[in-house]
């Protein structure tokens, strides 16, 4: 029996520990990956693409770019998932953050359109195809790094430390566009300003890599390794034996990372083509964002207590409500209030369903198929909603007469299955709080105990 979430109190701190450190290698991750996202909304629709007299064209055209990184996340956390569950968590983590760099800085020192025409255009595409594969690997090693070292007592509030880094890194990344544009004019920033954040991101992946290098591998996974129990083909096993476990993950993906990629990818580009401003939407994501990285741990905490679903659920449905009068808002209101609604938006409601989702996604698997469980089913759950969202948002308005009430419908049919999926998962603390039982294929149980077979 390896006692995943019955360590003693002097290891404790070692626990908090590797918390930290899959906080800063994540929040590194997210910072590369979210400063594409926000150079897309920005920049790359007249950098790195032909001229065009339709507005709408080009911000399409690098929503796709920004969409290929979604395509290889899978890729990425099927390989992760491969070696994760057969060599270990911590050297795959390593190299993935080492993958982000490279293709990060090369992304900042790509010659624009107008030096090499359509090569500029391929080159950014396969960088993000790099991105992609990287943070692939990133969410499922860094979050079990957390959870596995957990107790029962904390498994969610210690798991939502990797989920804080994406909030961390969206807040990081917006911040450091924010600096560069306050510095120099905005013809230096759209000429070669832009490039520095992408720069900058080597200083924080060599800190990334040196408090990854000081962890040590669970001890579940290493006790389950040590008896030869690993899987030759892990992500084969969980797609043949463990197929409503990856619905069910793919599903709590769905609604999430649209609303987010709404809330702080489209929501910027929509503010440039309709009002001529991206400042009042820099400011709204970096307010939300540090907003959202000190509620997270609240709700994750509370389904500590009280379980997954239900933290889950009401951010889920809250979603599914706040996007109408979100766009309603944004469409008609003024635009001093953006910080206040993507702070509630991202705070509240999104914070609500991602907060325990380190937890509650490591709970469907068992440690055996673990890394490659959680990676598919968050990866391609991310794929089928982040990933497009900004590309599909953009397309509806167009189709909807330039008005947002489409989008709004998206999200809210997003929320619906987000819900439906959420109703049907492992839940061991719920499920055992309100007498529905408990299903223990993953091992965890309320108590914490988990079999490493």
């Amino acid at each position: 029996m390896a006692t995943l979430s019955s360590t003693p109190q002097d290891n404790q701190r070692k626990s908090r520990k590797v918390a930290f450190a899959a906080f800063i290698g994540t929040t590194v991750e997210w910072y590369d990956f979210y400063i594409f996202s926000t150079a897309a909304a920005l920049i790359f629709s007249h950098t790195f693409f032909p001229p065009s007299s339709n507005p709408l064209s080009g911000v399409m055209a690098s929503f796709a770019a920004y969409g290929v990184g979604f395509f290889a996340r899978p890729l990425g956390g099927i390989i992760a998932g491969h070696f994760g569950d057969r060599i270990g968590r911590k050297h795959v983590l390593v190299y993935s953050l080492i993958l982000m760099g490279v293709s990060t800085l090369l992304t900042g020192l790509l010659p624009d359109y107008a030096t090499a025409g359509v090569l500029s255009t391929v080159l950014l595409v396969v960088l993000r195809l790099l991105q992609g594969i990287a943070t692939g690997a990133e969410w499922g090693g860094a979050s079990l790094l957390s959870v596995e070292h957990a107790t029962a007592k904390n498994r969610g509030f210690l798991g939502s430390f990797t989920q804080i880094g994406s909030a961390a890194g969206m807040l990081l990344a917006s911040a450091t566009f924010l600096i560069v544009k306050s510095l120099i004019s905005a013809e230096a920033f759209n000429a070669w300003g832009w490039r520095l954040p992408f720069l900058f991101s080597i200083v924080l992946i060599a800190i990334g890599i040196f408090v990854r290098l000081r962890i040590d591998e669970p001890a579940v996974f290493s006790e389950l390794k040590a008896a030869g129990k690993t899987r030759r083909f892990p992500v084969a096993d969980v797609i043949r034996q463990h197929p409503r476990a990856l619905l069910v993950t793919i599903g709590l993906r769905l609604v999430q990372p649209a609303m987010y990629a709404i809330l702080t990818t489209y929501a910027l580009s929509y503010l440039l083509l309709q009002r001529g401003a991206n400042d009042y939407g820099l400011t709204a994501v970096l307010v939300g964002s540090a907003a959202a990285i000190l509620t997270t741990p609240f709700w994750a905490k509370l389904s500590d207590k009280i379980g997954r679903r239900r933290p889950a659920l009401f951010g889920i449905v809250g979603i599914g409500l706040f996007v109408w009068p979100f766009f309603y808002f944004l469409d008609n209101g003024n635009l001093v209030w953006m910080p206040l609604l993507v702070a509630i938006g991202l705070a509240v409601f999104d914070a609500a369903v991602y907060g325990p989702g380190a937890a509650w996604f490591s709970e469907q698997f068992p440690t055996e198929v673990r890394y490659s469980g959680i990676s598919l089913g968050y990866q391609i759950g991310t794929l089928i909603s982040g990933g497009l969202t900004p590309f599909i948002a953009t397309w509806l308005f167009s189709v909807g007469n330039g008005t947002p009430w489409l989008i709004c419908g998206f999200i809210s049919f997003y929320a619906l299955l987000s819900a439906i999926a959420a109703w049907y998962a492992n839940d061991p603390i719920g499920d055992v709080r309100r007498g529905a039982g408990q299903n223990d294929a993953s091992g965890f149980s309320a108590g914490g105990q988990q079999e490493a077979v």
